[in-house]
């Protein structure tokens, strides 16, 4: 039984990364035009989501989402959730229409074919850079007056510690959140590292659930207030971390 799980493992994961490129390559003439120009980013982003949608039922997954509130077209957001699974991706672009750009980490820009696209696309950071740090202000910054949204993983990365429910949260989607008073939008997803976690030989199909949760509004907040940032980020995070607690997960050990 044990020998039988491994291989459905091996051949499903293998069958993932078929998934990512195999749409790509239909869709290549069409993608290479929606990158020439920035302002064509609208029709990649229709593109990008027909993408994920074609590997998350590809691979089985089907999600259910509840949402407290509805994003209003044509208006700019700050989009944040827990991260746990290279899915993650998929399922923030297979629930919101609103065209939004991913601040994401530059070790993803190796995957073949989707990297391509991945640093042409999306803000490029290296968190042990300073400066690149500064620079996702002013790509994202960028994005913003364009009438774009911008999506970031505030725990800036997937907890090494197994144990850990929701990671500490980082400044930057906060802080860019009120420069640029836009509101945040707190998403929770409940299942997506027990359906394809990053080790290896484990997941399956099944449910993903996700939440939507009520818009947190920045406008009229102090921009230079760290207090302000701090308070944003720790009323965000347990926000998540609570809906966590209600989908049925532990708190951390």
């Amino acid at each position: 039984m044990r020998l039988f799980k491994i291989f459905f493992w091996v051949l499903w994961r293998i069958w993932f990364y078929f998934l990512m490129g195999l749409p790509i390559i239909i869709m290549l003439p069409f993608l290479l035009v929606s990158i020439l120009k920035e302002k064509w980013y609208p029709y990649f982003f229709v593109l990008a989501r027909i993408w994920a949608k074609i590997i998350l039922f590809g691979m089985g997954f089907y999600y259910k989402v509840e949402r407290e509130q509805e994003l209003e077209e044509g208006k700019s957001y700050m989009l944040v959730s827990n991260h746990t699974s290279m899915t993650d991706i998929m399922l923030m672009l297979a629930l919101v229409r609103n065209p939004f750009v991913f601040v994401g980490k530059k070790e993803l820009a190796k995957i073949p074919l989707f990297g391509f696209f991945y640093k042409r696309t999306c803000i490029l950071v290296d968190r042990s850079s300073s400066k690149s740090r500064m620079e996702v202000f002013n790509r994202a910054q960028k994005r913003l007056e364009q009438g774009l949204s911008i999506c970031i993983f505030p725990e800036g990365g997937v907890p090494d510690d197994e144990s850990v429910l929701l990671d500490e949260f980082k400044d930057g989607a906060f802080r860019l959140a009120l420069e640029h008073q836009i509101p945040i939008v707190p998403m929770t997803f409940a299942d997506n590292k027990k359906r394809f976690s990053y080790t290896f030989l484990s997941g399956s199909p099944g449910l993903m659930r996700a939440k939507i949760h009520h818009f947190i509004e920045t406008k009229g907040k102090d921009v230079g207030d760290k207090k302000e940032i701090k308070e944003l980020r720790e009323v965000v995070r347990e926000i998540i971390y609570q809906q966590l607690l209600k989908f049925g997960h532990k708190k951390s050990a």
